[in-house]
């Protein structure tokens, strides 16, 4: 008897995939193709906030008492820069989300970023288990539809010889 338990995860119920019929098993595994594209672009979506974090904290990483007067190039949009002399080498401002910054001591800000990466890293390993888990009872579904499928295909052989 083949089922598909997915009760460790909330708001999930075990099914016994053998009391469904073709249709049923063939809507659930769209409704789970779909569930399994979300978490994919969930996780693509991370990957590239994970990456502007590590990358923010490497920045911050660079900035020491030596380069204090030095030009730098100052982004205001994604395309326009425009120079800057770095008066502070003790304060950053940084992008906290949603149009707010804050200013923060080095320190400060590389501790942001590195639980930043962390919660985020954590989020990704979240939904890869989620997606795992959806990916299994997927495969248990399609082993059931090829069951169906076969056991259908040998009575209408058997139907159509006697």
């Amino acid at each position: 008897m083949a089922s598909a338990s997915t009760a460790p995860a909330p708001g999930m119920h075990q099914i016994d995939l053998s009391k469904l019929n073709l249709h049923q098993l063939a809507q659930l595994k769209q409704q789970l193709d779909q569930e399994l594209n979300v978490f994919q672009d969930s996780l693509q979506t991370l990957k590239i906030a994970q990456s502007k974090f590590v990358e923010s904290g490497e920045c911050v990483e660079k900035i020491t008492p030596e380069i204090k007067g030095k030009t730098v190039l100052v982004p205001l949009t994604g395309s326009m820069y425009v120079p800057g002399t770095i008066a502070d080498t003790s304060n950053v401002v940084i992008d906290i989300g949603t149009g707010y910054y804050a200013q923060k001591d080095i320190d400060g800000a590389k501790d942001y970023f590195k639980r930043k990466v962390q919660f985020v890293t954590e989020q990704m390993e979240k939904i890869q288990v989620m997606g795992i888990e959806k990916s299994k009872v997927r495969d248990a579904i399609c082993l059931m539809m090829e069951m169906k499928l076969h056991a259908q295909a040998q009575a209408q052989k058997a139907a159509s010889t006697s």
